[in-house]
């Protein structure tokens, strides 16, 4: 639980899930990104998930100066990888900050992946 506001009446918290959900989505509304990947750490393997389960792409830590988010992505193939990444960090640190509160002191990008996007 991360603690957004205190005062006389109590406290406002938010899980550690909805922090995760709320960078993962932002991230996928992002153009060049295929998807979030998450570590299978029994396997070793990685797979691209769904917008269903995209938060275990996330992983987030409470620093001292906010909290430090991980996203572990894939990119479209033929798209600049800097600029991809560039645009999630502002989108997740703004959607964090603005929309729900919560103070953000990293946004930490890894590109695990290209994928070649095919044309219907």
């Amino acid at each position: 639980m991360y603690t957004i506001k205190t005062n006389d009446l109590g406290a406002v918290n938010v899980a550690k899930e909805v922090v995760q959900t709320i960078a993962g989505l932002a991230a996928m509304d992002c153009y060049g990104l295929v998807g979030m990947v998450a570590q299978d750490f029994q396997s070793g393997l990685t797979s691209i998930l769904g917008r269903e389960s995209v938060r275990k792409g996330v992983l987030v830590k409470k620093g001292e100066d906010g909290l430090e988010v991980d996203l572990h992505v894939i990119v479209g193939y033929g798209i600049k990888i800097k600029e991809v990444g560039n645009n999630v960090m502002q989108k997740v640190r703004y959607e964090l900050e603005n929309n729900a509160g919560i103070p953000v002191s990293t946004v930490n990008i890894n590109v695990r992946g290209v994928k070649v996007l095919t044309e219907k």
